[in-house]
C-alpha cells in the first residue's frame, strides 16, 4: 500500500489538467482517492461543548491532513465521536462515529482508497480554548518556515493566546507552486523580508506565472497573505474560490495599523496579458469582519469574489491609495467602518470571522497588475475594543 502525500496530489492535479486540456477522460475501475471531505460531530447540548454550531461541522480541504475542532475550554473530550464523509468507496480506520479520548492529543485516522493502493493519514484533534480577551493583537511576522510538504516556499504562523503557534496565515504560494515548482523560495510571490521595519517582515511581489499559467488564463500571481485558508484544488479550476478568507473571532476590532513600503512596476497588464500603459498598479491592505453563517445557520466563508461585497460583511478597514513610497516605510492606522451593529452574544460564541489581507496588486485576484510590483509589510497591529 502506498501512503498518499501532497506531492502525489500535485502530480494527480497536473495530470488532471492535462486530461482536461485534451478533453480526453478515462474511467478507472476502482476509485483511487482516499480523502476526508468533511468532518462533523453530533451533540445534544451544543452549549456544553461548543461556542457556535459552525464549529461542529468542518469542510476539509484537499491539501489538509490536520482536522481541528474548536471547543469550549471546559468541554469533555474523553469520549469524543467525530464522523466523516470520505471519498466514494474508501474506508476509514478507526471507524467514523466511534468514540475516542482526545484529551491527550490528536487521534490518527487512516483513509484507504477503494482499490487498496493508496492511503492517507489525518490527525484529528480538539482545541479547547477560552474566549479571546487580548485587546491588541501583534503580528510581527517573525514566525515562519519552509512549507512542510514541498520545502519550497515560506509559510507564516500566528501566536495563539496560549503562546503556541497557529496556522491561520495563508498565501497563494501553493497555487504558484503548481506551475512553477522549481522556483527558489525568494522567487515565489510571497517570501520573507530580511530587513523589515523591525526584524523580519513579509515581501510580496507580483510574478509572471510562466507558460502554464498563461495557457490557463492566469498570467500573473500577486503576492498575498491573509488570515484564512488557501484551497489548492479550487485554485486549479475556480481561482476566486481558492482564497477562503477569515478565522473565527470573538472581539470587536476597531483599528488596523502597521508599516508598509510599495513600489509599482510597469507595464500594467490585464487578464489577457495585454499591456495598458495608462494604468498604474497599486497594493492593497485591508481587514474584514463578517458573519460566518447564512440565515439558516449554515457555515459560510467569503472568497476572492465577495470578500469586499458580501451582505454578511459587518465592518471593513482598508488602507486608501497604497502607492509608491520611494523606499520609505509609511505608517498606516485606519479605523473599522461598521455597516452593521455587533451582536454581543453572537460575537462571544464565534459567530463572526475576521480576515486581514495584503496584496502586491490590488486587482491581482482578477490576474491584473504589473509583474514586479512590490509590497513590504511589517509590525501590524489589530486593536480591539476592551471588554469590561
Amino acid at each position: 500500500m502506498t501512503i498518499f502525500n501532497h506531492k502525489s496530489f500535485i502530480a494527480v492535479a497536473l495530470m488532471a489538467l492535462a486530461v482536461i486540456s485534451t478533453s480526453c477522460f478515462k474511467d478507472e475501475p476502482l476509485n483511487a482517492e482516499c480523502d476526508i471531505e468533511m468532518a462533523w460531530v453530533h451533540v445534544d447540548n451544543l452549549g456544553a461543548n461548543f461556542y457556535n454550531a459552525n464549529d461542529t461541522l468542518l469542510n476539509v480541504l484537499s491539501n489538509e491532513d490536520k482536522i481541528v475542532f474548536t471547543m469550549r475550554d471546559d468541554a469533555d473530550v474523553t469520549t469524543f465521536a467525530p464522523q466523516f464523509k470520505i471519498t466514494a468507496g474508501a474506508t476509514i480506520s478507526p471507524a467514523s462515529g466511534s468514540a475516542h479520548d482526545f484529551s491527550d492529543g490528536p487521534v490518527t485516522y487512516t483513509v484507504t482508497s477503494e482499490d487498496g493502493k493508496w492511503s492517507r493519514k489525518y490527525l484529528v484533534s480538539c482545541n479547547r480554548m477560552a474566549r479571546y480577551t487580548t485587546s491588541v493583537l501583534d503580528f510581527d511576522f517573525e514566525h515562519f518556515e519552509l512549507d512542510k510538504d514541498y520545502h519550497k516556499f515560506y509559510v507564516w504562523h500566528n501566536v495563539l493566546p496560549d503562546g503556541t503557534l497557529g496556522d491561520d496565515w495563508a498565501t497563494g504560494n501553493y497555487g504558484f507552486y503548481i506551475a512553477n515548482s522549481n522556483s527558489a523560495a525568494n522567487d515565489y510571490p510571497t517570501f520573507v523580508l530580511e530587513n523589515g521595519y523591525d526584524g523580519h517582515g513579509v515581501q510580496f511581489v507580483t510574478r509572471d506565472t510562466g507558460p502554464m499559467g498563461h495557457s490557463f488564463g492566469k498570467p500573473i500571481a500577486a503576492g498575498n497573505l491573509f488570515l484564512g485558508k488557501f484551497n489548492m484544488l479550487a485554485g486549479l479550476m475556480q481561482p476566486l474560490k481558492a482564497t477562503e478568507f477569515g478565522i473565527p473571532f470573538t472581539q470587536k476590532p476597531v483599528r488596523l495599523s502597521g508599516y508598509y513600503q510599495y513600489s509599482p512596476s510597469a507595464p500594467f497588464t490585464d487578464k489577457n496579458f495585454v499591456e495598458h500603459p495608462e494604468r498604474i498598479d497599486a497594493g492593497d491592505i485591508y481587514s474584514v469582519l463578517y458573519i460566518n453563517h447564512d440565515r439558516n445557520g449554515n457555515p459560510l466563508v467569503l472568497y476572492g469574489d465577495n470578500v469586499l461585497s458580501s451582505e454578511n460583511i459587518v465592518a471593513i478597514a482598508r488602507v486608501n491609495n497604497v502607492n509608491e513610497t520611494n523606499g520609505q516605510w509609511v505608517k498606516f492606522d485606519i479605523e473599522f467602518e461598521y455597516e452593521k451593529e455587533i451582536n454581543p452574544e453572537l460575537l462571544a460564541n464565534r459567530g463572526y470571522n475576521l480576515t486581514i489581507v495584503f496584496s502586491s496588486s490590488i486587482e491581482g485576484a482578477s490576474f491584473e497588475g504589473a509583474v514586479g510590483s512590490t509590497l513590504k509589510v511589517d509590525m501590524v497591529k489589530l486593536t480591539c475594543e476592551e471588554k469590561e
